[in-house]
């Protein structure tokens, strides 16, 4: 245990560090902030490193054996009804969990926490459930994403503008580092049972079409709510002493506690109820998991706190700094900086690596996921600031992004649409809703005032994660043209020999 939890730290800092690093440099070059203010995101820097290395491995040993039994169980018992109301209660239960939910929820204050989240989880839960009768009937992802996305952009044209931005990012923050290990591993569980050959590929995918639903429910949320999506400027902490700077944290402590607690309290009793009266573990992986998900709520804890105390304050800061900056069209070139350097420490970037590796037979390498990856950020981020300092409207390029991703699903091998559509999840890590998108909040005010940052600076979340749909198929149209190559190759070769040379090459 001890060994995995320092592999955890090692990728939490990986993944930390170069964010922290291009603050310092900002903060000591062109963009200087107060110092009490850098102490606090320093402190929060270090809260976020350990409550996500925690977290991860409560997600490893507790979330990931809880949906991969819970899936297979499920599909066992030949009960249609159970996988359904199954698959829509993990689905909802798990998303309430989100830490990129909350942290999202928290920039969002004209919509209550509760009702913002609530509705998400139900849309994850429904759509979950999708997924799920997709895997047992082998049913065409593409086909069914494109049924989704044309459903979602019909309804964005009917709801109100305020709503638009926020809820693609929902979509991309729900998939986060504790939905995506859950529902991956659900899938797995439930393809298990099959036997035919698709059945490998299909377990991929679910995680697309959950973060479908959460689209779906906030823009018929924006359709019935009276509210409006309005904005509220990010609290900047006062502190003049050092014991304030501490105080910051203890006063929060508490609080993130008791959220976190309400959280995952659904996913404990889920398990002890699945445990007593179907699964029966036995006493050490029983106690293994009730350990894990201790982590996932101490890891849980800290990582809010430190976000919302230290992390966030000073994304909203610099952005705001240099927003207004006379030269802010700097924000296109360090935005796509700091997404190129963000993709690539991603942990679970280096797990999609390994495993499209692994798919291709090492036709496509690590190296060249990590480049395709990291490009597509860079890009992302750069249209992200682009609409800060234009205004242009989100779906200008989100209908053609998903345009381009749905027209490729039909000239790449299927396992590549599953595996693209999946990785917005990962592409849209932790570092994006907790940096990203203050970071974008605070120039979008700076340059248009807070009339303009519900529409034009939400959907950075949204832009990240649609571009892997784009940048994985197109690995795969090339995977596809020289697997076709290779066989063409080796037919013409097979034709140059005669049937007697060919019994003696064997």
């Amino acid at each position: 245990m001890f060994s995995l939890l320092h592999d955890k730290l090692r990728e939490a800092l990986s993944a930390t560090l170069p964010i922290v690093g291009i603050v310092y440099l900002l903060c000591f070059t062109i963009a200087p902030i107060p110092s009490s203010l850098l102490m606090t995101f320093t402190i929060g820097a270090a809260l976020l490193i350990v409550g996500t290395a925690l977290f991860s491995l409560g997600a490893e040993t507790a979330m990931q054996p809880i949906g991969s039994k819970a899936g297979a169980e499920m599909t066992r018992s030949h009960r249609l009804w159970l996988v359904v109301l199954g698959s829509f209660v993990l689905g909802a239960i798990v998303t309430i969990s989100e830490p990129d939910l909350q942290v999202l929820a928290n920039q969002v204050p004209a919509i209550p926490n509760g009702v913002l989240i609530g509705v998400v989880a139900v849309g994850v839960g429904l759509f979950l459930v999708v997924a799920m009768l997709r895997i047992l009937f082998a049913v065409r992802l593409s086909w069914l994403l494109i049924g989704c996305y044309v459903l979602v952009f019909a309804l964005a044209a009917l709801a109100p503008q305020d709503f638009l931005a926020v809820s693609f990012d929902a979509g991309g923050v729900t998939t986060g580092p504790m939905t995506v290990p859950f529902i991956m591993a659900l899938g797995i569980g439930v393809s298990s049972i099959r036997s035919d050959q698709r059945a490998e590929g299909d377990s991929f995918g679910l995680v697309a079409l959950s973060s479908v639903g959460p689209i779906l429910a906030v823009l018929l949320l924006g359709l019935f709510f009276p509210g409006e999506g309005a904005y509220q400027p990010v609290v900047m902490p006062e502190v003049d002493l050092s014991r304030q700077l501490i105080w910051v944290f203890v006063t929060a402590l508490p609080h993130y506690a008791k959220e976190v607690g309400m959280a995952l309290a659904p996913i404990a009793v889920f398990f002890l109820l699945f445990h007593f009266f179907r699964l029966k573990l036995d006493r050490r992986p029983f106690v293994k998991i009730l350990v894990g998900l201790g982590y996932t709520y101490v890891g849980l804890v800290l990582f809010l706190t430190g976000v919302n105390a230290g992390f966030m304050p000073v994304g909203y800061y610099l952005g705001n700094l240099i927003g207004g900056m006379r030269a802010n069209w700097i924000l296109i070139p360090l935005a796509m900086v700091i997404g190129w350097f963000i993709i690539n420490a991603e942990p679970a970037v280096a797990v999609l690596n390994r495993q499209v590796e692994e798919i291709t037979a090492g036709s496509i390498p690590a190296r060249a996921m990590r480049l395709a990856l990291a490009i597509g950020m860079a890009l992302s981020l750069a249209l992200a600031m682009v609409r800060v300092l234009t205004g242009l409207p989100i779906l200008y390029i989100l209908v053609p992004g998903y345009a381009i991703a749905l027209g490729l699903s039909f000239f790449v091998p299927e396992v590549f649409t599953s595996i693209a559509f999946d990785s917005g999840g990962v592409a849209s890590g932790p570092m994006t809703a907790t940096f990203l998108l203050p970071f974008a909040m605070g120039a979008c005010e700076a340059i248009g005032g807070p009339d303009r940052v519900v529409t034009d600076a939400f959907g950075v979340v949204a832009m990240v994660a649609m571009t892997p749909l784009i940048t994985i198929q197109v690995l795969g149209l090339y995977y596809r043209v020289r697997t076709e190559r290779a066989e063409r190759s080796a037919r013409a070769a097979l034709l140059a020999f005669g049937p007697d040379d060919e019994l003696i090459s064997v």
